[in-house]
């Protein structure tokens, strides 16, 4: 009896239940930690994010002062608790917000401005994409950044909207990459610490 052909969609549906699974099992793990161990890990994940959007708004602030919080908002979503999560996490938030100002871009060219129809396509378009390159994750984002640059108000032309929205979402993704690596390397020491007394 042969192996199952690892690209069949059965094989496909059985390690995305594992997956699932595994996911579960970890939340778990999370929730049943002592309290003192969830505190420190908590303490740790304030500390990054608010060093991360605060680093990500003070610089925004100083190279597009109206739109600053976009950098620290992205700062925000893109911190993990851990930092391999917060590169997984900056991964989707970038190609996500790519993908939606490119479909928000096609969606002004189909119909403009607050169009029913155009908005439609561009969400289509991103979800799809998203998932075509392997980010599924990503098209939640890139549906937010089409509806950004497709239905809220702005002066000027839109693509430059479309770009500034980008570039501020690259910029609180380094910060929140940047400092949350420095951060795992203290919190790191911290548990090395606490696991040789004990």
């Amino acid at each position: 009896m042969s192996p199952a052909d690892p690209k069949s969609p059965r094989s496909d549906a059985i390690r995305i239940l594992r997956l699932r699974r595994a996911q579960r099992l970890l939340d778990h793990l999370f929730r049943d930690l002592p309290l003192r161990r969830r505190a420190r890990i908590g303490l740790f994940m304030a500390f990054k994010t608010m060093a991360s959007a605060c680093l990500a708004y003070g610089v925004g602030w100083l190279a597009h002062p109206g739109q600053a919080y976009w950098a620290a908002i992205s700062a925000i979503a893109v911190t993990q608790p851990h930092f391999g999560d917060t590169r997984g996490a900056g991964h989707d938030r970038v190609v996500g917000t790519l993908f939606g100002a490119i479909a928000g871009l096609v969606g002004l060219w189909a119909g403009g401005t607050g169009d029913l129809f155009s908005f439609s396509l561009a969400l289509c378009l991103v979800t799809v994409a998203c998932w075509l390159a392997g980010a599924g994750a990503a098209a939640r984002v890139g549906g937010i950044t089409s509806a950004i640059v497709l239905l809220v108000p702005a002066e000027g032309p839109r693509w430059e909207m479309a770009a500034w929205r980008l570039g501020e979402v690259l910029f609180g993704t380094l910060c929140a990459l940047a400092i949350g690596w420095l951060v795992s390397r203290l919190e790191e020491r911290v548990e090395r610490k606490e696991e040789e007394q004990a």
